[in-house]
């Protein structure tokens, strides 16, 4: 079964947007798709890490789905569905569910409690994966930082080019831009990799990288946008100086805020709030991922 995949550019990895009593509020969320698509986005990657994917319920995580998927219909984004960071049983039902709702793709973390330690291991759990969903493009999620699961990428990729149909990319996350790069120019180029970390996207797109998710571009998308179009002009200055402003924005977010937790008090109330995305003042996260 021939799968494509097609999406280029800027995705933003969104929120989970939470009512006072920790309950899902997904009535803002068609809100949120429009500020998105005014911002210059057209992807959108829900339930990943800015999306507390691994602290929701199955079935939180399937109310989320079906809201953006009906979201999307009228916005036209791209829908990636994050499904991994759960039970084997559970991520292959939201393997499933995500292709039943006609998500443009799915991304998966590995395994984190039995994590695979070599790269064939990682393979045949996409292997399953995809079987779940074979209609739908694949992606992994490297991210060893989280899930400290560090296999090679490129040569996973080399590997499962001939075991896995649907596997068209990965999203990568990690500083170690040597091997995202080797990863990029892996089977001839044939796979997409996002660079993911808001640290390293121009000199990603300088090395030749042409997507990225990363939790900014839910707050400053035009940085990254733009950062990309400068790279594509050899506007290279340009680039290295929104890069600069984009890294002091993060810092002064991590400083008064989780910024890998979401909503956080300087997101939601820069942008968020602003955009009558979320109405109320609070950290509201997950209480399960509160120290």
């Amino acid at each position: 079964m021939l799968v494509n995949f097609t999406f280029i550019g800027i995705m933003a990895p969104v929120f989970t947007i939470f009512n006072p009593d920790f309950s899902i509020n997904v009535e803002k969320i068609p809100s949120y798709a429009n500020y998105l698509l005014d911002s210059g986005i057209h992807g959108v990657l829900i339930g990943a890490t800015s999306g507390e994917g691994t602290s929701l319920s199955v079935q939180e995580r399937k109310n989320i789905t079906e809201a953006w998927a009906n979201a999307v219909k009228s916005t036209h984004q791209h829908l990636m569905v994050q499904v991994g960071g759960a039970p084997f049983p559970d991520v292959l039902e939201l393997a499933r569910h995500a292709e039943s709702m006609g998500a443009d793709s799915i991304l998966t973390m590995p395994e984190l409690y039995f994590k695979p330690k070599k790269t064939q291991e990682l393979i045949n759990y996409l292997k399953f994966i995809s079987a779940a969903a074979p209609r739908t493009p694949l992606l992994y999620y490297h991210n060893p930082g989280h899930t400290s699961v560090n296999i090679d990428m490129a040569e996973m990729l080399e590997m499962a080019s001939g075991q896995i149909p649907n596997l068209k990319g990965i999203k990568y996350t990690s500083n170690d831009l040597a091997g995202g790069y080797a990863a990029l120019q892996a089977v001839n180029g044939r796979y997409t990799v996002f660079i993911g970390g808001d640290y390293l996207i121009e000199p990603a797109f300088a090395l030749g990288f042409d997507s990225a998710i990363a939790t900014s571009m839910n707050v400053l998308p035009r940085y990254s946008i733009e950062m990309l179009q400068s790279v594509k002009e050899s506007n290279l200055e340009k680039a290295k100086s929104l890069q600069q402003n984009l890294t002091r924005f993060v810092d002064t977010l991590k400083k008064y805020g989780k910024y890998n937790v979401s909503p956080n008090f300087a997101t939601e109330e820069v942008t968020l709030k602003k955009q009558n995305i979320i109405k109320y003042k609070a950290c509201l996260i997950k209480p399960t991922v509160v120290s």
